[in-house]
């Protein structure tokens, strides 16, 4: 006869067995259940300009936020706006330049701000707040600056006798002589015919059909002499010796600058800002209404804004900073460039594009189409 206490015992570890084996198995699926799914969202989409944000940034937020970013990159605004447009979805964070901000905006494409998410917007540079594309900066934070000016192989221009200090220099016949098939322009409507824009006398928020038809005609001028359309090869050929000048970012000149003294060329890399004034943009981050994770996507902005973090974009590319914390972190030549941090007077000659109105938008576009085919 077996003992009652012995079978109660028995049938009482039998029955704690069984729940711990339960409670494995249902931490095991809850842990298996939610490791999956946070694997796969715990993930910001980031489409940004190319080489804009170093791996180190990267690598350094990744450590903070416990998760991945993902990036696709553009190397234009129209592009973005028209990948956006066709339809791509899923982005968190956008780096859009003023007029493509704008853009969005009407097209109500952006999901607000949470301000109080974003402690270190305080350091944000007042002149850079409450900007005409985004009052309030309901939609916006700043990031960084670029001004669109000449990249030129210094050496070069000095034995051809060339002005640096001019729009001239990649639209004048008298000069391109010297140089053909050495210049590259941007593969942008905006920013090229912008600079011919300048070069005229006129403003790049010019309304005129006339006025933009007058660069469209210099553009076409010149553009025998080129040697390609270029929104990013042109920072390797100006520091190999390829081309010798280029239209481009202030940031891409610094870079193509650095690089070619890190390789020890017989030459130097200069960049200035035309005295007929140029195009400054403030890339901006905003929040995609397609984004998945805005907690992440505010999580992420704000440390850039923190100064150590808000600095690296200028150190590792040379972009101008509007963020006043980052100021004692930039490194102190790139701080005194004034092709990247122009002085009061320069800023003046300086001036953002603008979105049009539809009308206008088309006109410039068929423009944009004459200047390439032909």
């Amino acid at each position: 006869m077996k003992s009652p206490h012995r079978t109660l015992s028995a049938r009482n570890s039998a029955s704690r067995a069984g729940k711990r084996r339960l409670l494995v198995l249902g931490l095991s699926a809850a842990l298996l259940l939610a490791g999956l799914p946070a694997r796969a969202i715990d993930t910001l989409y980031l489409y940004n300009w190319n080489n804009y944000i170093s791996e180190d940034t990267v690598q350094r937020f990744e450590a903070h936020c416990k998760c991945r970013l993902k990036q696709d990159y553009y190397s234009d605004n129209e592009e973005m706006l028209a990948k956006l447009e066709a339809g791509a979805v899923g982005y968190d964070v956008l780096v859009p330049t003023g007029n493509a901000v704008e853009s969005l905006v009407r097209r109500h494409a952006l999901r607000e701000i949470d301000r109080a998410r974003l402690p270190n917007l305080r350091n944000i540079k007042r002149e850079f707040l409450d900007t005409w594309f985004d009052p309030g900066n309901r939609y916006s934070v700043p990031y960084a600056t670029s001004v669109t000016l000449i990249g030129f192989n210094a050496d070069k221009m000095k034995e051809l006798d060339l002005p640096t200090d001019s729009w001239a220099l990649i639209f004048e016949p008298q000069y391109l002589k010297k140089l053909k098939g050495r210049v590259t322009v941007l593969n942008s409507q905006r920013e090229l015919m912008a600079a011919a824009m300048k070069y005229l006398g006129y403003s790049v928020q010019e309304h005129d059909p006339a006025k933009w038809e007058e660069a469209k005609r210099l553009i076409l001028r010149a553009k025998p002499y080129w040697a390609a359309f270029s929104n990013s090869t042109y920072i390797k050929d100006l520091a190999i010796g390829t081309i010798w000048v280029a239209h481009g970012y202030s940031n891409d000149m610094w870079r193509a600058q650095q690089d070619a003294a890190a390789a020890k060329r017989p030459f130097t890399i200069g960049f200035a800002t035309p005295k007929e004034g140029a195009v400054l943009a403030v890339d901006n981050f905003v929040l995609h209404k397609s984004g998945r994770r805005p907690d992440l996507a505010h999580q992420f902005i704000d440390f850039m804004l923190e100064g150590s973090n808000a600095a690296d974009v200028s150190n590792l590319i040379g972009a101008g900073n509007p963020n006043a914390a980052a100021t004692s972190h930039i490194r102190p030549e790139i701080a005194a460039n004034p092709g990247i941090f122009p002085p009061a007077a320069e800023l003046q000659r300086l001036e953002m594009l603008r979105d049009f109105d539809p009308k206008l938008r088309r006109t410039l576009s068929r423009m944009w189409t004459e200047i390439k085919v032909r």
